[in-house]
């Protein structure tokens, strides 16, 4: 299975981590390691900086780090399955999501609220009503 990893000691990471679909493409990646979003070994790494079996990479999306482990090495992307024996994740859970407040739905055309209604929206968001 030709997957362009024709005997490799080392990938440069921004093609690793678009080929193992970690980026959506690899600019993405490159812009990731340049902003200090990327580890190799704990370490802020560059995009063309090389990446080994065996290497631990953390990648910061959407403010949570994505810690791989990489198994083999790719140049070219591949499918989900495929990419998905290129690493061991060890990322932990997310946290769980904190409780959202119930927002206040009022029917279309119903005007602006009145003067209770602001009152009844002020105290279910917490707001203080008493500005005096």
């Amino acid at each position: 299975m030709p997957t362009g990893s024709a005997e490799r000691v080392s990938v440069r990471v921004d093609s690793w981590l678009w080929a193992v679909r970690l980026t959506s493409t690899r600019a993405a990646a490159t812009a990731a390691a340049r902003a200090g979003h990327v580890r190799i070994r704990g370490e802020r790494v560059k995009a063309s900086a090389p990446v080994r079996i065996g290497d631990e990479v953390r990648l910061r999306v959407n403010g949570f780090d994505r810690i791989v482990i990489v198994e083999r090495l790719i140049v070219k992307r591949v499918g989900a399955p495929v990419a998905a024996q290129c690493l061991t994740d060890l990322t932990p859970p997310p946290p769980p999501r904190t409780s959202v407040p119930v927002a206040v739905v009022r029917d279309r055309g119903a005007g602006r609220p009145t003067k209770r209604e602001r009152r009844e929206i002020d105290r279910l968001l917490g707001r203080d009503t008493d500005q005096h």
